[in-house]
């Protein structure tokens, strides 16, 4: 049985069904998944080799290959596997009792010049507010931040993956989702080009991917509720809530491919928020990012 140590973020109920199936047994494969407390973290452990892959937005994956101004100084070898999904739910979010537009306070993010951070900048101005008028705090990592909006620690911040739903129950708002934004990739598979692992990740990409289509028509909605109860706390309810945004063509998972629209609008949040002179050539290098057989124009 060959083992793959996994960087995520949010437990993934797309993994956990992959599990529970036998579909990643019948496939040679065992996956420890690893919480990491930032996107920094997760890009120092990859390349440390203590991660074969990881789960993580896109945006990531950009900055480390083709910026030099990245958290860690220093660019990444870095490709996309494999596109796992459209954001699974990504909202803004207020903390309880904040009511109408926020203006003021604590902006939490995981770090400031991160995908996930821009698409809090551009939410925020969707509904009338802007950064400027926040103290931007880094938080890390997605669960961290639903508990401190939970706990009053911060004002507004972005959640997904199980996360906002807790949150909306705690007595959060969910104030817009990433979907007004345009088309939008949440989270790839992406590892080091030539990782010694590479094999191993490619067959993690291909039941991720036939997971994931039986998931999107419908076959495996007990597996997952329970899943996304157990692994994300949820009640019933919105465990299956969760399953019905899995489900989601503009918001769930996606089928492995990653689409040049959804890379452009990633590419057009940093432009907007952290402009850089490397991204000029960027949306011509898509097929530098992502593997060939993955790439969608």
């Amino acid at each position: 049985m060959a083992q793959i140590t996994l960087g995520v973020f949010s437990p993934s109920v797309l993994l956990d069904v992959a599990r529970t199936t036998g579909a990643l047994a019948a496939a040679g494969l065992e996956v420890r998944d690893v919480p990491v407390p930032s996107s920094p973290a997760q890009f120092a452990s990859l390349r440390a080799g203590e991660f074969d892959a990881v789960f993580t937005s896109p945006d990531n994956v950009l900055a480390y290959r083709f910026l030099p101004a990245n958290p860690l100084g220093e660019l990444l070898d870095v490709e996309i596997v494999a596109g796992l999904d459209r954001g699974l739910g990504l909202s803004l979010a207020a903390r309880p009792g904040l009511e109408g537009v926020p203006s003021g306070g604590r902006l939490a993010v995981d770090v400031p010049h991160s995908g996930f951070a821009f698409v809090c900048y551009a939410l925020l101005e969707e509904i009338g507010s802007a950064r400027e008028d926040f103290e931007t705090v880094a938080l890390g990592s997605t669960p961290r931040r639903a508990a401190a909006l939970l706990a009053g620690k911060c004002d507004v911040t972005v959640l997904n993956a199980g996360n906002e739903l807790t949150a909306r129950e705690g007595g959060c708002s969910l104030l817009a989702d990433v979907t007004r934004l345009g088309p939008y990739l949440g989270t790839v598979l992406a590892r080091f080009r030539d990782a010694p692992g590479a094999p191993e990740v490619e067959r993690l990409q291909r039941v991720l991917v036939e997971v994931a289509g039986q998931l999107s028509a419908g076959e495996l909605d007990d597996v997952a509720t329970d899943s996304a109860s157990r692994l994300l706390s949820l009640t019933p309810e919105t465990a299956a809530e969760h399953v019905a945004i899995l489900r989601d063509p503009s918001r769930g998972l996606v089928d492995g491919t990653v689409d040049s629209a959804s890379l452009e609008t990633l590419v057009a949040l940093r432009r907007r928020f952290l402009p850089a002179p490397q991204l000029d050539d960027v949306t011509a290098r898509f097929d530098e990012l992502v593997r060939e057989e993955v790439l969608a124009s």
